[in-house]
């Protein structure tokens, strides 16, 4: 950043994204907000239009919204839920719980890094196989690249039971027949064959966010909320226990293994 570009944003903003105009009217990429989306329009496709900037068709909304309501699992052992449900334990407001428990959705191995990161791989997938790469090589150079394809593979699990769901839904809705998805279920077929580790949801995920269009920014900021709904009914449950009751551990269970104890007093 250059001097001339803080004294271009001295004192005002310039965006082509929104703006409210008190007393008048709020603007979101270009169209009035209450005249021209949330009034024609859910909240689920004004959020969608927030981040692409587009309306998609009713097929396509109904798999992306479906994309959210599978994965929303309401299982405090969870790390998102248990995050949310730590945090009734202790007390805290809804609006932190929720916020804490999101934040620990974006993990190195499961939730939205994974997801993110299998998107870039089907985008450059997509590329390389146009440009006359076969998709052995494809797999191959990713597997010497990285040691392994985001997307397959579970830490806890071989199997994911979101699979047959969601290709169902992908299938009934008119969407197998997209570049990623397809991609996708070859890849899937090479590495059970090759490496025994089968396709997890985020392949999937990322595959119809590839053939839907969206940049991976976009795609992130969208399945944002992916695991959202399953942190409420964790969070009352847990608000409804004894305060401090949530898994609680006594001092003897912890098993320490390090190099030296700390004496306490």
């Amino acid at each position: 950043m250059s001097l001339q570009d803080l004294l271009a944003a001295e004192n005002n903003l310039t965006t082509h994204m929104g703006k409210a105009f008190l007393s008048e009217r709020v603007v979101l990429r270009g169209l009035d907000l209450h005249h021209d989306l949330a009034n024609q329009h859910s909240w689920f496709v004004v959020h969608l239009y927030a981040i692409t900037g587009r309306f998609f068709e009713p097929k396509q909304l109904t798999l992306l919204e479906y994309l959210w309501s599978c994965t929303s699992y309401p299982d405090a052992s969870i790390w998102p839920n248990n995050t949310a449900s730590l945090a009734a334990s202790v007390r805290s407001t809804a609006s932190l719980a929720m916020a804490a428990g999101l934040v620990t959705s974006e993990a190195s191995l499961f939730g939205l890094r994974p997801l993110k990161r299998a998107f870039d791989f089907f985008y450059r997938a997509n590329q390389a196989k146009q440009a006359g790469q076969s998709l052995t090589q494809i797999i191959e150079d990713e597997l010497q690249a990285n040691g392994m394809i985001y997307g397959y593979g579970r830490p806890l699990a071989s199997l994911d039971e979101r699979i047959p769901h969601t290709l169902k839904q992908i299938q009934d809705l008119g969407f197998a027949n997209g570049s990623s998805v397809k991609m996708a279920l070859a890849v899937n077929d090479y590495l059970i064959q090759h490496k025994q580790k089968a396709m997890n949801i985020a392949a999937l995920d990322a595959a119809v966010g590839v053939d839907f269009g969206f940049s991976a920014e976009q795609f992130h900021l969208y399945m944002n909320l992916i695991v959202y709904a399953g942190q409420p009914p964790c969070y009352l449950d847990a608000l409804q226990r004894p305060q401090g009751s949530f898994f609680p551990v006594r001092c003897s269970s912890v098993v320490y293994n390090g190099r030296a104890k700390r004496a306490w007093e």
